[in-house]
């Protein structure tokens, strides 16, 4: 076991802020010898954090698979489990404007309104805000109306993009914006108001990537004045364990806990979060690599 109070230093996505909490308490009390040390942000941000800051963490969960894999594998991690997903809604409160009007059919047309004040997280830092543009990128070709993405990008002033998603959240809370683009958890979680949009566009399915890779969006790379395009692809949280961290045995026995169906995974069902069970890793190799403690919870598909 790990000694008193050894840290176990976490990196992960905002979206996450709340199960995560809920977790480290859960474990804190199981396990009252480690001290759960949690850092929430855009995932992009984070895992540069590691890979160019240097910033010490034992474990990084990504709201998007794919930032870990291009950030951080192979230098500064091994192996990346996927283990939930979330889907993109439109939240609002009582008091946005046409709140008693917007639904899944006439979204589109309410955010375009000149007097409305929407908004989205910065794609440059996180995962939520370059699903948000896809979903934009996705309506024009779902419902056939050419120039549809740019009337709406064109109704969005560049302040009402925020470094990450769960800022959003305050602003529409005290009325300082209609409509923010979030995931289906966090809307659950802090109880806003959210208009749900069809498969086709909400990146919540896995049956319709071939639809979602239609989406691609560019952002900043990993090294300064590069550039890289994120695709379309449906939303899958990946999380994994840094090479050569401070207490490998503490944030092992955390990743037991939250892959465990029983444990964190039921804490993301719980929290408007759909958990993958089993979770998954993409090859045998990768599964290999797992420490010994995390091979129960995790099978290998595609």
């Amino acid at each position: 076991m790990a000694t008193a109070k050894e840290k176990v230093v976490i990196f992960h996505a905002g979206s996450l802020t709340v199960p995560f909490a809920k977790m480290e308490k859960v474990f804190e009390t199981a396990h009252p010898d480690i001290d759960v040390l949690r850092e929430p942000g855009g995932s992009t941000k984070m895992a540069r954090m590691i890979s160019e800051l240097h910033k010490p963490a034992d474990i990084m969960a990504s709201a998007d698979f794919a930032v870990i894999d291009k950030t951080l594998i192979p230098q500064y991690a091994a192996w990346n489990i996927r283990f939930a997903t979330n889907q993109l809604v439109l939240c609002y409160t009582d008091n946005s404007k046409f709140a008693n009007q917007i639904n899944r059919d006439n979204w589109y047309d309410i955010l375009a309104r000149k007097d409305v004040v929407w908004g989205h997280s910065d794609p440059n830092l996180d995962t939520c805000g370059y699903r948000s543009i896809m979903v934009l990128q996705l309506a024009e070709k779902f419902y056939k109306l050419p120039g549809l993405y740019d009337r709406l990008i064109a109704n969005r002033p560049a302040k009402n993009i925020r470094p990450k998603s769960v800022e959003l959240v305050s602003l529409l809370k005290t009325g300082n914006m209609d409509y923010a683009w979030e995931y289906l958890s966090v809307a659950v979680q802090h109880e806003l108001n959210y208009v749900t949009l069809d498969s086709h566009i909400n990146l919540g399915d896995y049956n319709y990537d071939d639809f979602y890779k239609q989406a691609a969006v560019e952002v900043t790379g990993n090294k300064p004045g590069t550039s890289t395009t994120r695709s379309g692809k449906s939303c899958t949280y990946g999380i994994t364990m840094i090479r050569d961290c401070a207490n490998a045995e503490g944030a092992e026995l955390f990743l037991a806990y939250l892959l465990d169906p029983e444990g964190g995974l039921k804490v993301l069902s719980e929290m408007g979060q759909p958990p993958f069970i089993p979770t998954w890793v993409p090859t045998k190799e990768m599964k290999t690599a797992l420490p010994d403690l995390l091979k129960e919870w995790v099978e290998v598909r595609q």
